[in-house]
């Protein structure tokens, strides 16, 4: 009998402790976070070390790609506290100046093609002859859409920079064929396969339906995947080859049904700023607080063990005046 009340007296304890937690968890702000894909796994770091800091906050993340991500917030009007773009000039050309104040560029990346051993040739592809053996018969490419995530169109630039340097002139045409936008549909499906964002491809590679991907470098390493680092006149690495970058466009969907926006390379930087849609005082404190995590040490840090590299201090464009 005695042995029974203190079962019952336990259960009831377990109880309530579950009860209170869950009380106290439903308390929590919660901040909505949407950001590119290639940001997913540090990101995941930086909710958990914030949280830690900042207890009264529940951290809840949206991956996509990075227009695709603004495009929630300005077309759909779905709710988000912070936007994190794997290219900052999202930001610019969607978001400010309805949605967003201000933009803060804070890490860089580079482009690299990710294979697994399962890939065609996998055991003969270099730096060097990459673009001859993506033209061979059964090789298979992927990359995600140009429209929805910068992955995509920098894909794009890329094969268009490796025309001159590789002195192959028409292997985009040859490659893809989608002149100078992608519309939706158009991939050959016996070449190319095309998903919404880059890390949608991850799982498809991995079990050996396609041969080749475009994916960003850091990405690439985070995922374990074998990988070449390409000459920097080509991986949209470094400042110091931003002219030439810039030689190659690819055009993508503007703001509106029917405009263009045309792409011109450039040194990948991403951008991160609070959205502007539908937030609430107290939500914007805790969004504010989560961007100055992620520009901090700490959060450097963090990028910087994923792979990314950083921008330290961020350069902060428009008005900024809530960061301070």
């Amino acid at each position: 009998m005695q042995a029974k009340l203190y079962r019952q007296i336990i259960l009831s304890l377990i109880c309530f402790l579950l009860l209170a937690t869950a009380s106290w968890a439903e308390n929590k702000e919660i901040i909505t976070i949407f950001h590119a894909g290639s940001l997913s796994v540090p990101f995941a770091e930086i909710e958990k070390a914030f949280e830690e800091q900042y207890p009264q906050y529940n951290v809840q993340r949206e991956a996509s790609g990075s227009r695709a991500a603004a495009r929630k917030i300005t077309d759909i009007k779905k709710p988000a506290d912070v936007m994190a773009s794997a290219d900052y000039k999202v930001i610019d050309n969607l978001m400010i100046p309805d949605n967003a104040k201000f933009n803060a560029q804070f890490a860089t990346n580079e482009m690299a093609i990710a294979f697994t051993g399962k890939a065609k040739y996998a055991d003969q592809i270099t730096a060097e002859n990459w673009p001859q053996i993506f033209l061979k018969e059964g090789v298979k490419v992927g990359h995600s859409d140009p429209n929805m995530d910068p992955c995509g169109y920098r894909s794009m630039l890329v094969t268009k920079l490796a025309e001159d340097y590789y002195k192959m002139p028409g292997l985009f045409d040859q490659l893809f064929g989608y002149g100078d936008s992608f519309q939706n549909g158009e991939e050959n499906s016996a070449k190319v396969i095309v998903r919404p964002k880059e890390t949608d491809l991850l799982g498809l590679i991995e079990a050996g339906m396609y041969d080749y991907l475009y994916i960003y470098k850091s990405v690439a390493e985070q995922h374990n995947l074998k990988y070449l680092t390409l000459p920097e006149e080509v991986s949209l690495k470094s400042a110091k080859f931003a002219d030439q970058y810039k030689k190659a466009t690819f055009q993508i969907n503007g703001k509106k049904p029917g405009e263009w926006i045309t792409k011109k390379g450039g040194p990948m930087v991403y951008g991160i700023t609070v959205a502007e849609n539908n937030i609430c005082p107290a939500n914007k404190e805790g969004a504010v607080l989560f961007v100055k995590f992620v520009l901090s040490e700490q959060g450097q840090a963090i990028m910087k063990k994923n792979g990314q590299g950083v921008i330290a201090p961020a350069i902060v464009t428009g008005d900024s005046s809530i960061l301070y």
